[in-house]
């Protein structure tokens, strides 16, 4: 992700400079943070105090709602801002493109200097690295263990030690799908679809009543009623 812009010339900073603080646990108060964006020069405070990573931050909609192009937003730290870089990235961004500046008190970052924006500019570029590095970890570890053999995906139904039971189990007259259906923890349509037997050239095995939500089965297979 990249910030709009290939010039790093200064944003923001000509008009009203805009607090947000935030607290994420119940323990923490507001105080320390209202009074370092007070002492930075801040008119106006936003504040969320809320718990929990996809809590609403209704003050922060709101803050940004009040700035206007010109403004800068100021907050106490970056992850008072943002839950993650991404986040934080999308967020100044969005700022950016409307003319507002942006500034960090605890890591000393501004963008409505030229190098608080080229700060900005390695972090989206370091993002995106780390994005793409990921994505290429996770391709090749899919790679090797499908060079192992090993199976990728949802898990079958049944082993091939319950269909080799399924199987020895039906070959007898007096069972029947269901009944091993039940033994082996499976649905009566797991049973016909993973015991390659149950087809409609196999001799009657038993005979049961027909189930009314597998009645296709039946219809395919009348000799296993």
């Amino acid at each position: 992700m990249s910030l709009d812009g290939d010039a790093l010339d200064p944003v923001g900073g000509g008009d009203a400079l805009i607090g947000y603080a935030r607290v994420s646990t119940r323990d923490q108060n507001l105080d320390r943070q209202h009074r370092a964006l007070e002492a930075a020069g801040c008119q106006r405070v936003f504040a969320d105090k809320k718990s929990g990573k996809n809590a609403e931050r209704e003050e922060l909609w709101a803050c940004l709602d009040y700035l206007r192009p010109g403004d800068t937003l100021v907050v106490p730290a970056l992850d008072r801002l943002g839950r993650s870089m991404q986040d934080l990235l999308s967020l100044v961004a969005g700022l950016r493109r409307r003319g507002i500046g942006f500034r960090s008190l605890h890591e000393a970052l501004d963008t409505t200097t030229p190098g608080g924006r080229l700060v900005f500019h390695v972090f989206a570029a370091l993002a995106e690295f780390i994005r793409e590095l990921i994505v290429q970890g996770t391709h090749e570890g899919l790679d090797a263990a499908r060079a192992r053999g090993q199976r990728l995906g949802r898990p079958p139904a049944m082993t091939d030690e319950q269909i080799r039971q399924a199987s020895a189990l039906l070959a007898r007259p007096e069972e029947t799908v269901s009944s091993v259906a039940r033994l082996l923890g499976v649905s009566r349509s797991t049973i016909y679809k993973y015991v390659p037997a149950l087809e409609p050239a196999v001799p009657a095995l038993a005979i049961e009543r027909p189930d009314p939500d597998l009645e296709k089965y039946d219809q395919l297979l009348p000799s296993r009623r």
